[in-house]
């Protein structure tokens, strides 16, 4: 069978713009996050979606609203699995502080963040063990053939490249995925096709 999902990471939030580690701290958007939140609704305008997923934290799930606004024949399903990585006492903080604070972290191999396992947080592997989890439910609960939106965050969309493209894990951090992007996958019982990658609709003006 079938399934076309429409994957959009969250708008922008403050804890972005300071570039602060979020994972599982519920954000709100801010101000140009719901602009470009917006934007993204009106790109996929003429887009028909049979069913709405979205990570329940906030960010994730205001983004889904606005996408889902006019559509009244939606139920938007939140699904905590399509959280963001939980980083653990990193969250709040930026990398050099984390650096400052946990010298060893600096030092280490691939030192940046991409593949350690925050103090108190979650491994890829483990990230990745419950993105294919909630993947097999959200496939069994859809018809054949159906197109559906998922809003989530960067490390799930990570998680979504290993997953159903079996790409490896370097590959799959690889991509920087900007706020409000979006990426669209093919399944298949054959396997995965990407069709789209990390698309930003136009930037909306704020005043």
């Amino acid at each position: 069978m079938s399934l076309t999902i429409v994957a959009v990471r969250h708008g922008r939030t403050a804890w972005n713009l300071e570039r602060r580690f979020q994972g599982h701290t519920d954000i709100p958007l801010d101000a140009t996050g719901l602009a470009q939140a917006r934007a993204l609704a009106a790109h996929l305008r003429g887009e028909r979606f049979d069913a709405a997923y979205s990570s329940d934290l906030s960010r994730a799930r205001e983004t889904a609203q606005c996408i889902v606004a006019d559509r009244a024949h939606l139920q938007l399903t939140l699904d905590p699995r399509w959280r963001e990585m939980k980083f653990g006492v990193w969250e709040g903080s930026t990398w050099p502080e984390i650096s400052a604070r946990f010298p060893e972290v600096a030092a280490a191999p691939n030192a940046g963040g991409d593949f350690l396992t925050p103090p108190e947080g979650e491994a890829f592997a483990d990230l990745c063990a419950r993105v294919a989890a909630a993947l097999a439910d959200l496939r069994a609960a859809s018809a054949p053939g159906a197109t559906v939106l998922l809003a989530t965050h960067a490390g799930p969309l990570h998680a979504l490249l290993r997953v159903v493209l079996g790409a490896s894990e370097a590959d799959a951090l690889k991509v920087r995925f900007e706020p409000a992007s979006l990426t669209r996958l093919r399944l298949a019982d054959a396997g995965g096709e990407l069709l789209e990658l990390n698309v930003v609709p136009e930037p909306v003006e704020v005043a």
